[in-house]
């Protein structure tokens, strides 16, 4: 049993000190499993103002009165101050303890313990000290140990939401981080609670009444996060750890102090509080696309996060950013300025980051009067220009970020549609540079993409297209581009040789070539079908 640092009363009568002088419970056998803070002896008739609670009293009994009145008056005095337990060893003052200081000690709560044989109390005193001391350093190791993991994941590349989900790991509860007025940061731990309530819903059941108070919910761990700048004494931010699946000890305040002080040096880097808030609104967004959240729940839980839509339809977005353009650091910068270009759309939006996958996931609410097409139109020029001002997006980029909006629904469509946009996102990658993508679209892409690893996709690429890639390794001019516009065009020769800047004649010698080398007709719609088909594919098998 977790102790926090002490004993048990019930250990402490099994060590050898005690069990030689042959211990007898008289009271409260039930309540054994209370910790001793510390063990104090003495016959002192005003020993219980001594105390400060968590003692275990070792007493030959002569400072415990002579009158019914007076022992029970200081049997009530030592369960006041709420010492562990009184330990009383016969011998000259008392043969066997009164019917006045049992039935007190058995009214008052207060375990009692009598001593049939002659124990020296020094021993028994330094005995227990020593397991005392010896739990408290056994805490010291475990705390320690969680402040070793924090520090490795901080300079492994991660930040709060690692230091978070290691401490909620340890805790076994939810930890949150919010700002000293009390907004929501982030939010770290497993399912919660007899439904598996995530964090968020913990938070949003909690919320009103750590509201009315400043103090935490009871059995809470409240830890601060020093750095605050001016207006904010010297506080930057509070870490919370709430007792909801179990209770929190003094290992877990230990090991949330260190914590405090890893997180304090994180969030000295330059607005990383709007980070790790835009991290915290992605992994709901996360969570909403991969069916984590209910959508009866998802209102409440994106209340908390800032979103309120009301009944309109919600709109899905997710830009995926190239890899390359990406790097570690730049996603506080993209955070800020997303939310600066945004704020500019006109309607509720819940914008969030996810950098593992290298994504902006969004919700936009779909006011009245606004198309789908002219809200997607926005958002996307205002996506792209917070990601130019993070140095995320550069002209010439060879892969540059793909916006795809999905379809407006209500919340039991919603997390469908993220799910959705942020697959197409990807398969969108290499098809071209485009303000947007609209998710239905992207379906061949997506269902390509999806069998970019299948040996038989590779092969009808090499069968349908590969002796004309191999005539573009070793002549000139290559005729790939003048498919693709053939293709892109559907068929219409005038188009594309306005493309290509080809005259006709120029344009009609280049497809016989082509037709020749596939031995196919470019005019037979099966054979055009098969060909566009695999130059899709070639984008995803490389």
């Amino acid at each position: 049993m977790e102790t926090e640092g002490g004993i048990t009363v019930r250990q402490a009568l099994e060590l050898p000190g005690l069990r030689g002088g042959l211990p007898e419970v008289l009271t409260c056998a039930d309540r054994l499993d209370r910790t001793v803070r510390w063990v104090h002896a003495g016959e002192a008739p005003n020993i219980p103002a001594l105390l400060k609670g968590g003692e275990l009293l070792l007493t030959t009994g002569l400072g415990l009165g002579t009158r019914p009145a007076e022992q029970r008056a200081f049997i009530r005095r030592l369960a006041d101050r709420g010492i562990a337990a009184l330990v009383v060893e016969l011998g000259p003052r008392f043969g066997r303890l009164p019917s006045a200081i049992v039935e007190a000690a058995r009214t008052a709560g207060l375990p009692l313990v009598q001593l049939h044989r002659e124990v020296p109390f020094v021993a028994v005193t330094e005995e227990i000290h020593t397991e005392i001391v010896n739990g408290h350093y056994a805490l010291l190791r475990r705390a320690e140990e969680v402040h070793r993991r924090c520090t490795q994941a901080v300079l492994g590349g991660g930040g709060v939401p690692q230091v978070l989900g290691i401490l909620a790991d340890f805790a076994g509860n939810p930890v949150f981080l919010e700002t000293p007025d009390g907004r929501l940061l982030f939010a770290a731990g497993p399912g919660t609670g007899p439904a598996g309530a995530g964090p968020l819903q913990v938070w949003e059941g909690l919320r009103g009444a750590r509201a009315a108070r400043a103090a935490p919910p009871a059995g809470a761990v409240l830890v601060e996060v020093p750095g605050g700048g001016p207006g904010t004494g010297s506080v930057r931010a509070r870490l919370v750890l709430l007792a909801v699946s179990g209770s929190l000890l003094t290992v877990h305040r230990m090991a949330a102090e260190r914590a405090a002080g890893i997180l304090a040096v994180v969030l000295m880097q330059a607005r990383q509080e709007e980070e790790l808030a835009a991290r915290g609104r992605g992994d709901f967004l996360t969570d909403l696309a991969e069916g984590r959240i209910a959508p009866g729940d998802a209102p409440a839980q994106a209340g908390v996060l800032g979103f309120r839509p009301g009944g309109d339809p919600l709109l899905p977005v997710v830009m995926r950013l190239a890899p390359e353009s990406a790097p570690s650091g730049s996603w506080a910068l993209l955070a800020r300025a997303v939310a600066e270009e945004l704020a500019g759309v006109g309607a509720p939006v819940l914008v969030g980051v996810r950098p593992v996958e290298g994504r902006v996931p969004l919700l936009l609410a779909l006011r009245p009067g606004t198309t789908r097409t002219a809200l997607a139109d926005r958002v996307a020029a205002a996506l792209r220009a917070g990601a130019d001002r993070a140095g995320l997006e550069r002209p010439g980029d060879r892969t540059p970020s793909a916006v795809v909006v999905g379809d407006a629904g209500g919340w039991e469509a919603a997390g469908a549609g993220l799910r959705h946009a942020a697959e197409a996102a990807t398969a969108a990658h290499g098809l071209g540079d485009r303000p947007w993508w609209d998710a239905r679209r992207l379906d061949i892409d997506l269902l390509l993409w999806r069998l970019r690893d299948q040996p038989d996709l590779a092969s009808f690429v090499e069968r349908s297209v590969g002796p004309l890639l191999a005539h573009d390794r070793t002549a000139r001019p290559a005729l790939l581009p003048t498919l693709e516009a053939y293709l892109a065009h559907a068929g219409r020769k005038a188009e594309a040789a306005r493309e290509l800047h080809l005259n006709r004649q120029t344009l009609y010698n280049r497809l016989a070539r082509i037709g020749e080398l596939l031995g196919t007709d470019l005019d037979d719609p099966q054979s055009v079908l098969a060909l566009s088909l695999a130059l899709r594919a070639r984008r995803h098998t490389g």
